[in-house]
């Protein structure tokens, strides 16, 4: 099972050239960017194969989170659980550009990230 250290490391090694430093938050990981706010990191442990990346940009107040926790509301989207959250709780569109394997999902979302802050 992956574990936030390991993502940590995965952020601070692969997108060195977006992330400041990393911390654990209690029982969340945080990476602080260099610029454009910060992502938080959820790993269940509780239920198996559960996670959560949430960027949350500073200046804009926006944020985009890509999670598969099961939640109904979001049963109608077609890759449920796994969703993507666009911009703020209630834009959910479907998760299909990201892996479902938490190692790969995460570098997928990072790489996203990335994409975005290095415009």
């Amino acid at each position: 099972m992956v574990s936030l250290e390991e993502l940590a490391r995965i952020s601070e090694i692969e997108f060195s050239d977006i992330v400041d430093n990393t911390e654990r938050v209690g029982t969340k990981l945080r990476i602080m960017l260099i610029q454009e706010g910060f992502i938080d990191v959820w790993l269940s442990r509780k239920l198996k194969d559960r996670f959560g990346f949430h960027w949350e940009q500073k200046d804009t107040g926006l944020f985009y989170r890509y999670d598969n926790f099961p939640n109904i509301k979001w049963k109608h989207v077609s890759t449920y659980p796994y969703h993507f959250h666009e911009g703020s709780q209630d834009s959910v569109v479907e998760s299909s550009q990201f892996e479902k394997v938490i190692t790969e999902g995460f570098r997928g979302f990072m790489k996203w990230v990335r994409s975005k802050v290095t415009k």
